[in-house]
């Protein structure tokens, strides 16, 4: 016997909603005919998992508290809601909403039909962070080195975009693929294809310049806007400072500036990668590649903003890159004795601190002055150095500590007195044969 009578179900489309919302699913449906019950799907896996999230049930229930019925020409419409409060990125997805009603003709017949929406769940990214890449790293004295800032943004669904400024000006930049594991370690300079030039290679008539960001699809996207301010003169060589020196009790300081000078305006390369997580969200890493010039780029300041619909409006992080200045040695004991372990550590120097401003990270060396370490080595790296039970025959060595980052170098020199050794038994000898 055919099915008397009418079904038909649809539901309301939904907006994409930012993570923490509260989402409300509606599920509209008409029919002339006795309802039997209403159910509610999140649908995962592609469609092969339907995992019930609520059920109206007409024979055992007769609380409407989710229906709203009224009647237009003598039809009844439904209405069935569910609140999703809080949604997660889990909550992504298709949801279907299953009606049941009685046949008519048979009044124990249930006929079904069903509608379904897609509830697209959006999440800002939550962390942005720039890092220097390859670092820390020394200071390159007599050739100029590409230097890169990796600006990475987490959380994001979807992608969100990144793009760069100097000194709050958009950098304009040529887009690149960055070249695969095999390739980086090529080394042959016939294989150019995707990695970034210094000046020197460049072949400017080879070059599309042009101004790019990634956008939320991962694409290139062209932005209008002026080039930024160039803060140099094309072909104007600068002079070589003299190095500064700073005297503190028995420590010297000095700073060490490069030996070449750039003639030509930077060139901004630009790549980025998505990372897919297992959350739903991706992981977007922008680089920036060029090839530093100490003299220009100490003291510039260096922005990455992230843009995002979930966003009003950007999420940006800076850092200012500086080279690293004299830092404080302090030496533990303050009045070492034979046999001693002494420590001389970097005192209070953190990147970024006030007093501190560098960026990257320095690579800290420890030598000797005239002579190997204690351990018969040449140099030691990290913050500290350490002498394992002194013998006075170091008394009055003077050791320097090394701080360099690509932008600069600073040496910082202390001298090592030990007390207990001969001479300065000799001295107190005769002070006391003086007084008496």
């Amino acid at each position: 016997m055919p099915f008397k009578g009418y079904l038909t179900v649809t539901i309301e489309p939904l907006p994409p909603v930012v993570v923490g919302e509260t989402v409300t699913l509606k599920c509209n449906f008409k029919t002339d005919g006795r309802l039997r019950e209403i159910v509610w799907y999140r649908v995962t896996d592609g469609g092969t998992i339907k995992q019930k999230i609520f059920t109206y049930d007409a024979m055992f229930n007769t609380n409407y508290s989710h229906m709203e019925d009224y009647r237009r020409r003598e039809d009844l419409v439904y209405q069935s809601t569910v609140r999703l409060p809080e949604v997660r990125i889990s909550d992504n997805g298709p949801y279907e909403c299953h009606v049941g009603i009685y046949d008519r003709a048979t009044r124990e017949k249930v006929v079904l039909a069903s509608g379904n929406v897609f509830l697209t769940v959006m999440s800002p990214p939550n962390n942005i962070s720039v890092v220097a890449e390859n670092t820390p790293a020394p200071f390159s004295r007599y050739q100029a080195q590409n230097f890169t800032l990796v600006c990475t943004a987490k959380g994001g669904k979807p992608a969100p975009s990144v793009y760069f400024k100097r000194d709050g000006e958009l950098i304009e930049v040529i887009s690149y693929t960055q070249p695969s594991t095999n390739e980086q370690g090529g080394g042959s300079a016939g294989v150019r294809g995707a990695r970034p030039l210094i000046s020197r290679d460049l072949d400017d008539t080879k070059l599309q310049r042009s101004l790019s960001l990634l956008d939320p699809e991962g694409r290139s996207a062209r932005l209008y806007t002026d080039s930024p301010q160039r803060v140099h003169t094309q072909g104007q060589q600068a002079s070589e400072p003299s190095p500064a020196t700073e005297v503190i009790p028995e420590t010297v300081v000095s700073r060490e500036f490069p030996r070449w000078v750039h003639s030509t305006d930077p060139l901004y390369y630009f790549s980025h990668t998505h990372i897919p997580q297992s959350d739903g969200s991706v992981v977007v890493q922008a680089r920036l590649t060029w090839t530093l010039n100490p003299q220009l780029d100490n003291d510039a300041l260096f922005s990455c903003e992230v843009k995002h619909p979930a966003l009003s409006m950007p999420m940006q992080t800076e850092v200012t890159l500086a080279a690293p200045k004299g830092p404080k040695l302090l030496m533990s004991p303050s009045r070492a004795k034979v046999g001693d372990t002494v420590r001389i550590t970097v005192q209070g120097f953190q990147v970024g601190s006030p007093g501190n401003e560098v960026f990257p990270e320095p690579l800290f060396t420890w030598t000797r002055v005239g002579g190997r370490l204690l351990d018969g080595s040449t140099e030691r790296e990290g913050k500290e150095l350490i002498l394992e039970r002194v013998p006075a025959e170091l008394n009055g060595s003077m050791y320097r500590c090394t701080a360099q980052n690509p932008l600069g170098s600073t040496d910082t020199h202390t001298r090592l007195i030990v007390f207990g050794t001969y001479a300065q038994l000799k001295l107190s000898q005769t002070l006391i044969e003086s007084h008496s």
